[in-house]
């Protein structure tokens, strides 16, 4: 069944021989099942489908490579300004250690999470989560395409005050999450629906041991996947490595041979040479690019704490390859790109260290390229039709003399209106075909409420959860 979008007035299409995206005007693209067969214009063929494009602006489906969607719906009106000043502004020990969602809710929130994708163009994403038996089923049903990565560590944190974090070892727990991972990605990549993958997810280099994360890059090389884990993600962490090995957490990864172009590093913030850390050495941006490691840079979370890539332009230089996650929720990639740039240029004091093609390469073919796919994140011949239409008529979208320009820093979500992944339509006027957002909203919000309700059982001083995170206003 072939779909042709007639006379589009803007393409973001994918020149070959200058490597990048560039603008292609009232020209058409078809697809074929579930591949691009042209962009160009004067289409000849025929179609069993033709979509008037004259108000449309086509662009790549969008690829998330870090992104966390059982558990960050959860912390609408929580995270947004929760931090802890004496573990360096960072919130997510004391969150992760108090605020812990049920089996029934984290479905719920990965349904929120992956309408939210759909919505805003996402049609790619690497789910870095626990391995709960009806992930497989949600997945292929969502539309998504999804790469998952079921977690696995040799520890889990564990706090008794506010401003030392510790460590709960369990080496054995470790290895047999780490082999029931390789079996439910196993699973993922035999599955009909022919959408699913995986990535070995040993869960934070701070919380493996050296021989797990060696197993694990080694089991990622055998089955020839994508490697993750989070890594320079903190000050706390950077800290806690150095006190280990006396050694960055980057230089570390490299020295036991845990770098290269297969592996993707959640954050990769707090570096050598950040303000915040300070260290002695000036290596670690270049050890990204000598080894061909990705960073997934998403900028949100740690913007609310304060801190800050230094930055996208500078690791762009360097040779290193950038994708971008959402590692928190609202999950809008469009969003990220926006505050990518913005947070790039504050850190340089410099408006030219990152543009708009620049962030935009980082959600498509940065990210396409992390999880080792030529085939995503392009309109291109022979690539997959994961297509994304933006309405030009919304108001946010005029005058649209530059749209990527106004759908990036001005309509965002508001001007998706169509998606189409492996061909097949999932998103229309705005509006998720696959998953029921509106119930799955309801679900979670009871969720929540149990969540909060458990707080004190969990939390080191056993605080309730207003106590942790108070309202924005007092109430009268």
């Amino acid at each position: 069944m072939t779909t042709l979008v007639r006379n589009a007035a803007w393409i973001v299409a994918w020149d070959n021989s200058a490597g990048r995206h560039a603008y292609l005007r009232d020209a058409d693209l078809a697809f074929d099942g579930d591949t691009i067969i042209f962009v160009g214009r004067n289409y000849t063929g025929t179609a069993s489908e033709t979509i008037d494009g004259r108000a449309l602006m086509l662009i790549p489906g969008l690829v998330d490579i870090h992104s966390h969607p059982s558990t960050e719906p959860f912390f609408r009106g929580i995270r947004e300004e929760h931090g802890v000043p004496a573990m360096f502004m960072s919130g997510l020990y004391e969150r992760s250690f108090a605020f812990r969602t049920d089996a029934d809710g984290r479905r719920a929130g990965k349904t929120v999470a992956y309408c939210e994708m759909l919505r805003t163009g996402i049609t790619t994403v690497a789910d870095l989560s626990g391995p709960d038996p009806w992930w497989l089923d949600l997945a292929a049903q969502s539309g998504l395409r999804v790469f998952l990565a079921p977690g696995f560590a040799s520890a889990r944190w564990h706090l008794e005050n506010e401003w030392q974090l510790k460590y709960v070892w369990d080496r054995t727990a470790g290895e047999r999450a780490f082999r029931d991972a390789l079996t439910l990605i196993g699973r993922a990549k035999q599955h009909s629906c022919n959408r699913l993958s995986g990535i070995v997810f040993p869960a934070q280099i701070d919380t493996c041991t050296e021989e797990l994360l060696r197993e694990a890059y080694a089991a990622a090389e055998a089955g020839d996947l994508p490697f993750t884990t989070h890594c320079a993600q903190s000050v706390n962490e950077f800290n806690e490595m150095v006190h280990r090995h006396g050694r960055t957490p980057i230089r570390w990864a490299r020295d036991i041979g845990v770098l290269g172009p297969r592996s993707i590093l959640g954050h990769a913030i707090f570096k050598d040479d950040h303000s915040w850390t300070r260290w002695h050495t000036k290596d670690d941006v270049r050890i990204l690019a000598e080894t061909g490691t990705s960073v997934a840079h998403c900028p949100s979370p740690f913007a609310r704490y304060g801190q800050i890539l230094e930055d996208f332009g500078h690791y762009r230089r360097a040779g290193v390859n950038m994708g971008l996650g959402t590692d928190v929720s609202p999950h809008n990639l469009i969003e990220e790109m926006r505050l990518a740039a913005i947070l790039a240029r504050v850190a340089a004091r410099d408006i030219t260290t990152t543009n708009t093609a620049e962030v935009f390469h980082a959600a498509t073919v940065g990210g396409a390229q992390a999880l080792g796919r030529d085939d995503l994140g392009r309109l291109n011949v022979g690539a997959r039709a994961d297509v994304v239409l933006v309405d030009l008529r919304n108001p946010f979208m005029l005058p649209a003399r530059d749209p990527l320009r106004s759908l990036v820093y001005t309509a965002a979500d508001r001007a998706v209106h169509t998606v189409f992944v492996d061909g097949r339509k999932v998103v229309d006027a705005g509006r998720v075909l696959t998953l029921d957002h509106a119930e799955a909203l309801g679900v979670l919000a009871d969720a929540q409420a149990r969540m909060m309700a458990t707080v004190p059982q969990h939390d080191w001083a056993a605080r309730r959860a207003d106590e942790i995170v108070p309202l924005s206003l007092p109430s009268i």
